[in-house]
Order: C-alpha cells, then sequence, then structure tokens
C-alpha cells in the first residue's frame, strides 16, 4: 500500500513544522539531510522521512552528526554516545506510520463506544503506568473507548484517541487492558479513532516504538503505512 502524493506533502509539511524548519523542507530535501541548528534546543532529534532526513540540535551535535550516516543516526545508542559528555538521556527511536484510506470497520454489537473522560481514566487505572504514560489517553482531546455494557456498570477495556500536531497531524494513542489483549480490540478502536481523524480533515500517524512488536502489528493491522523514524535523546540543561 501507498500512500497519495498530495498526503504525503502534507505530511512532509506538518513534519517540517514540528522540527520548525521551512515548511518546503522535507519536500525539497531530494534525498538529502537537512541540518537544523538550535543551541537553545532541549533534545537531539533524527527524523528519516519518505527518503529525506533531518537532523534538529546544538551545533556540536550537528558537527558529530555529519560524519555518521543515517543508518547510525537512527539507532538509540548512537544517539546517546554522541550526547553522552553533554548529559544526553534516552527517549527511544520510534518508527513513523500513517494512513489516508477509511479503514473497513464492521459495527460491534459485544460493546458500545464511548468519549466518555471517565472510562478513559478507568481503563488506564487497568494498565502498567508505563503504558498508561505513553499514550496519555485521559489527557487526549479525542478519544473512543471501548466498553463492556453489559456490565453493572460498564467497564472500559480498550481505548483510542488523538492529539492534533501542526493542525494537519491526528497522532494516535491506543491503550488496550492487559487481560483484553491480543483479542484485536486495540486494532478496532483505533479504526474509529482513524475513521474520526479522517473525518476532521487530518492524517492520522502512528508512532511505535522499534521494539514494539504488538503495536508495529497493531499499526499495521489498523492500514497503516511505515514511512520513517524518529529518534531523539534529552539534554541536560
Amino acid at each position: 500500500m501507498e500512500l497519495d502524493s498530495g498526503t504525503v506533502s502534507i505530511i512532509q509539511l506538518g513534519w517540517s513544522r514540528l522540527l520548525k524548519l521551512d515548511d518546503t523542507a522535507f519536500a525539497e530535501a531530494a534525498g538529502e539531510r537537512i541540518y537544523h541548528r538550535d543551541d537553545d534546543a532541549e533534545l537531539v532529534t533524527f527524523v528519516r522521512l519518505f527518503g529525506a532526513e533531518a537532523i534538529v540540535g546544538p551545533g556540536w551535535a550537528l558537527d558529530a552528526a555529519a560524519e555518521l550516516d543515517g543508518d547510525n543516526l537512527a539507532h538509540h545508542s548512537t544517539l546517546l554516545q554522541l550526547t553522552r559528555d553533554q548529559g544526553g538521556r534516552g527517549l527511544g527511536a520510534a518508527n513513523l506510520y500513517f494512513c489516508d484510506s477509511l479503514p473497513a470497520l464492521n459495527p460491534r454489537d459485544d460493546a458500545a463506544v464511548s468519549d466518555d473522560h471517565a472510562f478513559a481514566v478507568a481503563l488506564e487505572r487497568l494498565c502498567p503506568p508505563d503504558d498508561t504514560a505513553e499514550v496519555g489517553l485521559s489527557d487526549l482531546e479525542h478519544r473512543a473507548i471501548l466498553v463492556d455494557d453489559a456490565q453493572a456498570p460498564p467497564a472500559p477495556f480498550a481505548g483510542a484517541g488523538y492529539a492534533i500536531w501542526s493542525g494537519i497531524l491526528a497522532h494516535m494513542g491506543v491503550l488496550t487492558a492487559p487481560d483484553h489483549r491480543g483479542q484485536g480490540h486495540a486494532t478496532y478502536i483505533a479504526k474509529v479513532a482513524v475513521e474520526e481523524a479522517m473525518a476532521a480533515g487530518l492524517i492520522p500517524q502512528w508512532r511505535a516504538r522499534t521494539d514494539n512488536t504488538a503495536s508495529i502489528r497493531t499499526a499495521l493491522s489498523a492500514g497503516f503505512v511505515e514511512c520513517g523514524s524518529q529518534t531523539s535523546v534529552l539534554l541536560s540543561k
């Protein structure tokens, strides 16, 4: 599956703005690397997107990165080593996925979908703290929660939502209660959130850590296409 060329242009614009580059930076990179110096940056970030590369950070980081190829910079360990003397702390490496096709979504009669904030909070209480913190479901303005309404009171067991980035991208997050994982619930509710995001005129975006096979599998099942990667470290100030 390939994304429409118009979708690619919108994603390139969104990420150019996220990295505080010129709006046309990624579109005009033509497979080259973009260097953006920001000596006040709290992060060093390396992004690969549709064959182009961009690195953003202080001048010393850009100078060091110039000696390395993209495959090396995409590794989290490389950026940690590069920033070690500056107290770099890992934020991880992740793949970037996008979609521009409405998902096939069959109504379910075994659960209801709600956007109630209370259900998002209740679902987070069922999940490991690391998962809850990474997704931040209850903090997302746009969300959909799968609820077992046959129980009294109704019980949430999976949820998805998105934050709007650059006014263009719908950055997705999905959370499933541990005892309901591996049953397709994450894919279903992700598709619900994708449908809502696309109805709002946004491009759905999924970011999955490179070691999170469950998240990657869900993204692909929900119709997303891998288009790049992001690797970041946090600098000590």
